[in-house]
């Protein structure tokens, strides 16, 4: 599937997509289902969740690979007769959702079949070290991602030095902030007492109803970690027009002469992912199953991501002169494919 896309859609300003779905079920038979947070209904479920990397560039957009999300509870012993009814493999262990993140990353960078050149990812794998950290073990590729509003930093690389101190008889040394240096503050502090004459109106889409607009900063800062100074990455803030704005906040590994504009079209790119969503649930029957088995699971999500992406393949052959096609037709048409593919022979 990922080598598919990437020979239609494939482009070097491509960009990798991380999020999660909800999938509201009533029983708690089906694997990993449990209360947790539903993002589709905004509030703590009954449901399962799945991790999931999309894809975007120039030439379209899509689903490439999938994880279904698995509670610690699942791994408990409690839960044994419930992992061997619903064919969860043995050797599956508990992963957070930026961890399953992290999985597919470097699945996807290992087989080489999508050319991209950034990553975008919401504040919960923003807000992940592991997550950051398997983004920045490629040094060619640039992320950026939504990050907490309490987030600590400097404006600029404090000082620090060595203090000397004795613990149980022993002499030992740290590193902390020189005298005179103040505390570190917050992304949101920092935005709410920014002069208007610092943030820049930028048309982010083109919306049903007109241009949607956001005003937008960046600075260069450095991250604050235990106290410490960390990394330095860009901090880009963005908020909505009028009284009352809503603040959202990213952080970047982008180069220094990074322009505005970048970051404007990085940030409004994540609504691919969400359009994916979308689309697969509204159209595809991607929330529409009866599976409770892990495999079953898997292999319906794969289904609906087939079928997406054999929509946008209509669409890149024909053009504008693509014709309207129903989901059973689409069903019909992915059982042919499928067949043609699995059959030992052509003749068969």
């Amino acid at each position: 599937h990922q080598e598919m896309v990437g020979e239609e859609m494939g482009d070097q300003d491509g960009v990798l997509m991380f999020d999660e779905s909800g999938f509201s079920k009533k029983g708690d038979c089906s694997a990993g289902t449990s209360r947790q947070y539903n993002g589709e209904i905004g509030k703590v479920d009954n449901c399962q969740v799945g991790v999931f990397a999309g894809y975007a560039s120039p030439k379209g957009y899509g689903l490439v690979d999938k994880r279904l999300f698995m509670s610690e509870k699942w791994f408990e012993d409690d839960y044994e007769e419930k992992r061997e009814k619903c064919k969860v493999p043995d050797d599956l262990t508990f992963k957070t959702k930026p961890e399953l993140a992290a999985e597919m990353f470097f699945d996807i960078v290992a087989k080489d079949n999508l050319l991209f050149n950034y990553i975008v990812a919401d504040n919960l794998y923003g807000n992940s070290p592991t997550f950051i950290d398997a983004v920045e073990s490629c040094v060619d590729k640039t992320y950026m991602v939504s990050a907490a509003c309490n987030t600590l930093f400097w404006l600029r690389r404090p000082v620090t030095e060595e203090h000397v101190y004795q613990h149980e008889g022993e002499q030992r040394s740290k590193q902390v902030l020189a005298e005179n240096e103040k505390a570190p503050i917050t992304f949101d502090t920092f935005a709410k007492n920014l002069h208007n004459v610092f943030w820049y109106k930028r048309t982010v889409s083109e919306g049903a109803k007109g241009p949607i607009e956001y005003e937008f900063t960046k600075r260069n800062v450095m991250l604050a970690k235990d106290g410490l100074p960390d990394k330095n990455v860009w901090l880009i803030i963005r908020r909505t027009v009028g009284k009352n704005p809503e603040y959202s906040y990213y952080i970047s590994n982008a180069p220094v002469s990074t322009r505005l504009n970048f970051f404007v079209w990085l940030s409004g790119i994540r609504w691919a992912v969400e359009q994916c969503f979308q689309e697969c649930k509204s159209g595809l029957g991607m929330g529409e199953y009866q599976v409770r088995k892990y495999t079953g699971w898997n292999r319906h999500m794969l289904t609906c991501m087939l079928a997406h992406f054999f929509l946008w393949h209509i669409k890149i052959a024909l053009e504008d002169k693509a014709p309207a096609i129903t989901l059973p037709q689409i069903r019909l048409l992915l059982e042919v494919v499928c067949l043609l593919y699995t059959s030992p022979s052509p003749r068969d």
